[in-house]
């Protein structure tokens, strides 16, 4: 199904590792940019957020099938980016995501269950 994806984020930049944190996520975008180019995922986005008081700096949503993200959530070379980067950035997460078709399952699938579901009066 189309609309699968897996979400990584970051927090701020541990003070005094900021070269090390572009060295990391140069090799991530390296490292994405190779997986689509073997077809093993059909796109990414990287994104940056503005300063604004929360604990999200920034993030990469990486679009492919099910199976092949799973795949590579599991593989060394990804296991050891994240750590990479637990070590330069705070608060590293990976998340799957839906997005087009995908949302729309899930979203079939929770309107299901709150048909279940006593509503507030």
């Amino acid at each position: 199904m189309a609309g699968e994806a897996l979400f990584v984020g970051w927090g701020q930049v541990v003070r005094g590792r900021e070269q090390r944190a572009l060295q990391v996520f140069q090799e991530t975008i390296a490292f994405y940019t190779k997986l689509q180019e073997d077809g093993r995922i059909s796109s990414f986005d990287a994104t940056l957020l503005a300063p604004h008081g929360g604990d999200l700096a920034g993030f990469l949503l990486m679009h492919g099938d099910q199976s092949s993200l799973d795949s590579i959530r599991a593989s060394k070379e990804f296991v050891g980016l994240l750590a990479r980067a637990g070590s330069v950035v705070d608060n590293v997460g990976v998340v799957s995501a839906y997005t087009g078709d995908a949302l729309g399952q899930q979203m079939g699938i929770f309107g299901e269950l709150s048909q279940e579901l006593p509503q507030a009066t």
